[in-house]
């Protein structure tokens, strides 16, 4: 969870964790926050191994427990406002959105990078990983883990 395959896959998991891990940090206290952080990562992790028995290549990222802790923010604060910046060619408009527009355009970032991973190759096997697959068990895990919290 510590490690990451590319410099765009850490700037993004810190921007989300820059917007969203403090403030479920202050809900849930630091120890119980890392403790939350790493179960969830190691639970994605065994999740991909699970359901990708034959998997060759390493699991690396801290995708999956990235996407519990947007998970736990979105349960715990619903209706949330994001200050953000609108980039219009030269201009950069300063706008508040909903955290459900977030989680709605990460999602579909998952969804359409999950279906093109989908591969069939010419002698008819398939091959394809399940990663960005994962990271909706994230965001499940982060969801059920407050709504065991409360």
């Amino acid at each position: 969870m510590f490690l990451h395959g590319s410099f765009s896959q850490i700037l993004g998991n810190l921007l989300f964790l820059w917007v969203f891990g403090k403030t479920v940090e202050n809900v849930l206290g630091a120890r119980l926050y890392l403790g939350f952080y790493l179960a969830a990562g190691i639970l994605t992790g065994i999740a991909q191994i699970i359901a990708e028995p034959n998997l060759t290549v390493p699991l690396i990222g801290a995708n999956g427990a990235i996407a519990a802790i947007v998970g736990a923010y979105v349960m715990k604060f619903p209706h949330a406002k994001i200050d953000s910046i609108l980039p219009l060619i030269f201009v950069y408009i300063p706008i508040e959105l909903p955290v459900f527009f977030y989680v709605f355009w990460w999602f579909a970032q998952q969804l359409f990078y999950g279906i093109g991973s989908l591969n069939i190759l010419p002698s008819g096997v398939n091959s394809f990983s399940i990663a960005y697959w994962m990271q909706i068990v994230g965001l499940f895990i982060g969801v059920a883990f407050m709504r065991l919290k409360k």
